[in-house]
């Protein structure tokens, strides 16, 4: 794999609107994603609750590592930002969803943020190709 190709990852629904910036970026076998959010990617809209809003975040946070060829067993760090503190508990129940192992899970960086649109979390992360 030539690791000088940088690679723009896009998932229909996903995107940042007239912003040039991808869902993701891969070079060789590292993913980076940009911000993902909780919003439907069919209809484009965002869940009023922060349960709704995490559940489709980490959904979508699927979709883009496995549109840059990875799965969610190579993401090894997650940065999510929240706008209330009470998100955490939507987080975690979300998380173990995701992440079932204990000795598996990614490393998590949680902040306190106030977030545009109406979003309550958003993330990012990094991930390798396995």
């Amino acid at each position: 794999m030539d690791y000088d190709i940088r690679r723009s990852v896009d998932v229909a629904g996903l995107g940042h609107g007239d912003l040039p910036i991808p869902c993701a970026s891969r070079i060789g076998p590292f993913i980076a994603t940009g911000g993902v959010r909780g919003v439907d990617a069919m209809t484009h809209l965002m869940p009023p609750d922060v349960a709704g809003q995490t559940g489709l975040m980490f959904s979508n946070l699927r979709a883009i590592i496995e549109s840059a060829g990875g799965s969610c067993a190579g993401i090894f760090k997650v940065t999510i930002w929240i706008a209330t503190p009470e998100a955490r508990a939507a987080i975690n129940q979300e998380w173990v969803k995701l992440f079932p192992e204990p000795q598996s899970r990614p490393a998590r960086h949680i902040l306190n943020y106030s977030l545009p649109g109406g979003m309550l979390v958003q993330c990012e992360a990094l991930a390798v190709v396995c």
